[in-house]
């Protein structure tokens, strides 16, 4: 690990975030496609019907590890080539990682659609953002899927992400991305990868156990705190994830909003269980969730802010 002072971490994450809001992410040539376009390759040399979890590992180590060496290598050679290069260079990372920007990007045009009566589009949108069916959708069903994509993603592409460069750095923030990527691709539960990406999901549990308890907390705080602790609390156990439980369940409650239930994918109707209470989602709440995660991003900056500065404080004292 390259070790950052408090202040230099500060820096990086107020001038990724910012970064990011103001760019959104790369249009063309992104890292995480191209990531996304090895993992296909390897998936398809490795995986086939007797593939065990010992592949899957191995999956992931060929996919993952290379890509956290070349950062690491990269912010050691920085530093020692220049006192400024190595934190701008966390900085690109942090900006390449997050995701802020683009939930706004991905999400608001679905809202958009819905109120101006566009069904196809919205369908067509929000296809690109779940997996679930879409193609006959309903309002409040794209409503309801993109509310819960925004509220999942806001520990995924973005706390999660904030929570692991501060630990770790540059470094860190593309480990934990990389890790939720695999999951997100190799992380289901069917007969192509329930022994291939076993090893995928649970590191990817793993990862995301403390920043979406503290995502799930971070979203109560900010909104309907009551209710959302009640949601977490009652709801969460029930979730298939463990992660995204809390995340979900404590989310739909700070918005007011039940959301859950059933959901098509593959042709196939699946029941799940309920997440939050009140009233259905509607495409207003699209917006309403994005800006729950931009204030919990804007919150723990803030925190971490504050704390270095109370470090210092007591440091010059």
């Amino acid at each position: 690990m390259l070790m950052m002072s408090a202040t230099v971490i500060a820096c990086c994450v107020v001038l990724g975030l910012a970064l990011d809001m103001s760019i959104g992410e790369v249009r063309r040539w992104h890292p995480l496609i191209g990531f996304g376009n090895m993992a296909n390759v390897i998936e398809r040399r490795l995986n086939h019907p007797e593939a065990s979890r010992w592949k899957g590992a191995l999956a992931w180590c060929l996919t993952v590890l290379p890509l956290v060496c070349c950062a690491q290598v990269a912010l050691i050679l920085a530093a020692r080539f220049s006192l400024w290069l190595a934190p701008l260079l966390n900085v690109l990372l942090l900006y390449f990682c997050v995701g802020l920007r683009s939930l706004h990007d991905h999400n608001l045009p679905i809202q958009s659609a819905l109120q101006h009566g566009d069904l196809d589009t919205a369908r067509r949108l929000t296809s690109y953002i779940v997996s679930r069916d879409t193609a006959h959708a309903d309002e409040e069903y794209l409503a309801k899927a993109s509310v819960e994509s925004v509220l999942e993603n806001g520990c995924d592409a973005v706390f999660g992400t904030l929570f692991w460069f501060v630990l770790l750095g540059g470094a860190g923030a593309v480990l934990y991305r990389a890790s939720n990527t695999l999951d997100a691709m190799w992380g289901y539960r069917n007969q192509r990868f329930l022994r291939f990406g076993c090893v995928a999901a649970r590191i990817d549990d793993v990862m995301n156990w403390i920043p979406a308890r503290l995502t799930a907390l971070s979203y109560a705080l900010l909104g309907q705190t009551r209710l959302a602790l009640k949601c977490w609390r009652k709801q969460a156990p029930g979730w298939p994830s463990p992660n995204a439980g809390p995340v979900l369940s404590a989310g739909a409650g700070a918005l007011g909003l039940a959301l859950g239930g059933s959901a098509r994918y593959d042709g196939i109707d699946e029941v799940r269980p309920p997440l939050g209470m009140g009233r259905t989602a509607t495409a207003q709440d699209i917006q309403s969730a994005w800006r729950l995660v931009r204030n919990v991003s804007i919150l723990w900056t803030g925190i971490l802010v504050l704390v270095v500065f109370i470090v210092n404080g007591v440091s010059y004292a």
